[in-house]
């Protein structure tokens, strides 16, 4: 199964929190795993703010990095294409969606993701209507 996360559902691999069993039972199951060439940014943009929120140690969160940056050696890397960008219009034009959800959105799709497993439910709506299969975790 070729399972596409978005940022909001990858980054519960590195942080304990609602999902993170189901994003780590996804991730035992596929047998590709893809992620947006924003995945990584997004999710050490997370992990510091945490840290600035002081919900995150130093040694938490260099841990998480490091498990982030092996973790995703496996993954394929849907870069910004102009077919995705194309995609991310229509996206945008079908639903109610910030532009960096859509990016998400129509990376899955460019890719021919089987499963698009994200936390946020309107971004679940949107790939759902543009007929992927969905996982909301």
């Amino acid at each position: 199964m070729k399972a596409y996360l978005d940022s909001s559902a990858f980054a519960k691999r590195f942080i304990e929190e609602p999902g993170s069993e189901q994003v780590d039972a996804v991730c035992g199951e596929a047998t590709e795993l893809g992620l947006s060439v924003l995945c990584v940014p997004e999710i050490v943009s997370a992990l510091n703010r945490r840290r600035r929120e002081h919900a995150l140690a130093r040694g938490q969160y260099d841990s998480a990095k490091r498990y982030l940056l092996e973790d995703v050696r496996d993954a394929d890397i849907i870069h910004m294409t102009p077919a995705v960008v194309l995609s991310c219009v229509r996206v945008l034009e079908a639903s109610p969606l910030r532009t960096l959800d859509a990016l998400h959105v129509a990376s899955a799709l460019e890719w021919g993701a089987d499963l698009f497993v994200s936390a946020d439910k309107r971004q679940v709506a949107a790939a759902k209507r543009a007929g992927l299969a969905t996982r909301k975790v």
